[in-house]
């Protein structure tokens, strides 16, 4: 496998070979992070702007990829201009499309600019009235997405049972399948377990739309009372609840969780009604999720491999702990 180093030298490259066909002046491109996407912040005189460099596959093996990206865009663009919510604002390039090719060092990959949104992310330091306005601004992209009408080509991942406990998507560069059999025999035999109890769960869910899917709090950027919504490279069809359990899921097993949990539904519910009876059971798929994601990811990136069996055994205590009846 190649270096992190080596693999984000040559994304760099395409990202400054991407950026000559947006209106972006020149300026100094500094790397941010190398996960699903690999992303740049990019500065200069017409200010500051994130360069996302997309993932082959990223949306399942038969996803097209180009299309899932400007669809994303298609959607915050129509948050931005609907609603009061504060997202990210995408970059038209020069010959008027929001994502282009970009091939460099033997690399080629679809590129998208967005804006940069400046604050604070709090993950490590949330109190309740972060979760409160997190809530509260979830439920009004809910609201947004249940009265929004896609256009036409608008495509995005259905995060429904199979695209979580199924081969749809692509983790490390193997189908999801490939993936399963990486795990502990243990902990598969539990993951297994989450995706036979949800099942029927997930089918008759009513509450389902657009959902951002990602939405933790190291994707909520706080500015004054103001809540900002980024990364919305997971956003597609799925359970309102979900978005819930994820913004919920890496504080589960937290001393001020019950507090956390209160302040959330609490915003939420002043906006939007939602039932909340199958929470634990939504943080069991982001539990499973995360770690058949970090699990596949490991095959490609060293810090992730390293940190593999600490992932597995956390996966173990957090079934342990919403399973507890």
């Amino acid at each position: 496998m190649d270096s992190v180093r080596a693999q984000v030298a040559r994304l760099r490259s395409v990202a400054l070979a991407a950026l000559r066909e947006f209106p972006v002046p020149d300026g100094r491109l500094t790397f941010v992070d190398h996960g699903e996407n690999t992303t740049f912040r990019h500065d200069g005189p017409g200010g500051s702007h994130l360069v996302r460099v997309h993932r082959p596959l990223r949306y399942g093996r038969d996803a097209d990829a180009h299309a899932a990206i400007w669809s994303e865009l298609t959607w915050l663009v129509a948050i931005r201009a609907d609603t009061s919510l504060a997202v990210p604002q995408p970059v038209t390039a020069l010959d008027g499309h929001v994502v282009v090719a970009a091939s460099a060092r033997g690399e080629s990959r679809d590129v998208s600019v967005l804006r940069w949104m400046p604050g604070r992310i709090v993950a490590r330091s949330a109190r309740p009235v972060h979760l409160r306005r997190l809530g509260a601004a979830m439920a009004g992209l809910h609201v947004h997405a249940d009265s929004w009408r896609p256009p036409a080509g608008f495509t995005r991942i259905a995060w429904d049972h199979d695209a979580f406990f199924g081969n749809v998507m692509v983790y490390g560069g193997l189908p999801a399948a490939e993936v399963w059999d990486l795990l502990p025999r243990a902990l598969r035999g539990r993951f297994h377990a989450v995706g036979d109890r949800m099942a029927s769960v997930m089918a008759s869910d009513s509450d389902h739309g657009l959902i951002h899917a990602d939405l933790h709090l190291g994707n909520a950027v706080f500015s004054g009372d103001r809540v900002q919504f980024i990364d919305f490279d997971d956003c597609g069809f799925g359970p309102r609840l979900y978005d819930l359990a994820v913004a919920l899921w890496e504080l589960r097993d937290t001393a001020a969780y019950p507090e956390l949990r209160a302040a959330l539904l609490a915003g939420y519910q002043g906006v939007r009604d939602v039932d909340v009876t199958r929470l634990d059971d939504y943080i069991a798929v982001r539990q499973v999720a995360f770690d058949l994601w970090f699990t596949g990811s490991a095959r490609l990136n060293p810090q992730f491999a390293a940190r593999l069996d600490e992932v597995h055994k956390w996966s173990a205590s957090m079934l342990d702990l919403v399973e507890r009846r």
